[in-house]
């Protein structure tokens, strides 16, 4: 009887212990995985910020009269390289994001530019890299989603608060790139 009920015992401690570490390894394994997607982003918004130097002096060149822009770009790209920390970095590239907008968009006014190979090669580059950091932010918001749910599922919410861990914060669209933009016909 005695050797029943310890190996019962013992079959319970070692499920529990198999729950225990799978839980801890999930846990640990989607942390992990929202840094390494972050860490994504982060490299292809430093990609991003250096190619600005080069884009400015082809773009210099060209548009003498656009200082305005210019600074813009400049400032934003300062802000990008100086940011430090998830919120501050990601706010800093949506900012750079739109100073460049703004550049090309401007740029349409230039038609020597816009057929200069090096400004074309910077816009395709540009562009790729912002495709890059679209799709690398939807991968750390779905970390993130599966992270979330995890700790905030029971048991999963049980292991998170024995580890210390907490909610990751998503990426987010900044409110005024959530805008419709205004269409007016002059008729």
């Amino acid at each position: 009887m005695f050797g029943i009920f310890l190996i019962v015992i013992l079959g319970i401690i070692i499920v529990l212990a198999v729950i225990i570490v799978y839980y801890y390894n999930r846990i640990v394994v989607l942390g992990n995985r929202i840094d390494n997607a972050w860490s994504q982003i982060d490299v292809q918004l430093t990609k991003r910020a250096d190619l600005v130097p080069n884009l400015m002096k082809t773009v210099e060149a060209y548009m003498k009269h656009e200082q305005k822009v210019l600074t813009q770009v400049t400032e934003a790209r300062a802000a990008m390289v100086n940011a430090k920390g998830i919120e501050e970095r990601a706010r800093a590239g949506n900012m750079l994001e739109g100073a460049l907008k703004t550049l090309f968009a401007v740029a349409e006014n230039y038609p020597t530019l816009k057929a200069n190979e090096n400004f074309l090669r910077f816009q395709e580059d540009l562009t790729d890299i912002e495709n890059k950091i679209a799709y690398t932010r939807q991968f750390y918001n779905d970390s993130v989603l599966f992270y979330n749910n995890m700790i905030k599922t029971i048991p999963g919410m049980w292991f998170a608060s024995l580890m210390n861990r907490r909610e990751k914060p998503y990426l987010e669209t900044p409110k005024e790139k959530r805008r419709v933009p205004e269409v007016k016909f002059d008729v």
